[in-house]
């Protein structure tokens, strides 16, 4: 299942928060050989993780780590002003209709549903927060994921060639894009909101009955 789970309230889902971070540094420091910091025990953190993300986080079973990705609204730090806007000439992108994402991350012991899971979970935030896109810096390596799921982002900057090649791109959940993320998961929309709305306490509400 997929849970929406604030920095704050990590600690109430230890397993999960563990593993998530365990997972980051297989992935980004082991596996990609990015120039991250991991801790002494094992686990990929950063500055960002500090401020109170919100992650959606695309649980196993057993409830570890299956794969999750980083929200921050662009109000606040973000990764793209800070570290990244050479590629958007000194622009900095802020809005309150525009979140951040980073560290998209799968776990190895997941299976092809995790992509789809959060690529679902971004487009249950775009809705129910009402944001008009996401931004974010990718490489090429998540661009079949892009086309497979219909999420393929406006690029409005980058830099280097081939395998390379570092963009920044902005994302919004187009209407194409439900119905075979919904399918790969082999979940109705319903589902998908009972989901998001048990991580925030909200009663659920039938997406036929809301357009009704």
């Amino acid at each position: 299942m997929l849970r929406y789970v604030y920095g704050n309230e990590l600690d109430r889902f230890a397993k999960l928060r563990d593993t998530m971070f365990e997972d980051r540094a297989e992935q980004f420091s082991r596996r990609l050989g990015w120039e991250v910091s991991v801790n002494a025990k094992g686990e990929e953190r950063d500055q960002y993780d500090v401020l109170n993300p919100l992650y959606v986080i695309w649980e196993l079973e057993d409830g570890s780590h299956g794969g999750s990705m980083r929200f921050l609204p662009t109000t606040g730090r973000t990764m793209i002003n800070e570290h990244f806007s050479h590629l958007l000439d000194g622009v900095t992108i802020e809005s309150p209709l525009i979140w951040e994402c980073t560290r998209f991350c799968i776990s190895p012991r997941a299976d092809r549903r995790a992509a789809a899971a959060l690529v679902l979970g971004g487009g249950e935030l775009m809705d129910h927060f009402k944001l008009s896109h996401f931004c974010g810096v990718f490489d090429p390596r998540m661009e079949r994921i892009y086309r497979l799921y219909h999420v393929d982002p406006d690029v409005i900057g980058s830099v280097g060639e081939g395998m390379d090649r570092i963009g920044v791109g902005l994302w919004e959940m187009k209407p194409q894009a439900w119905a075979p993320t919904l399918t790969r998961l082999g979940i109705d929309r319903e589902t998908s909101m009972s989901w998001f709305n048990r991580s925030f306490n909200r009663n659920l509400v039938s997406p036929l009955a809301a357009t009704a």
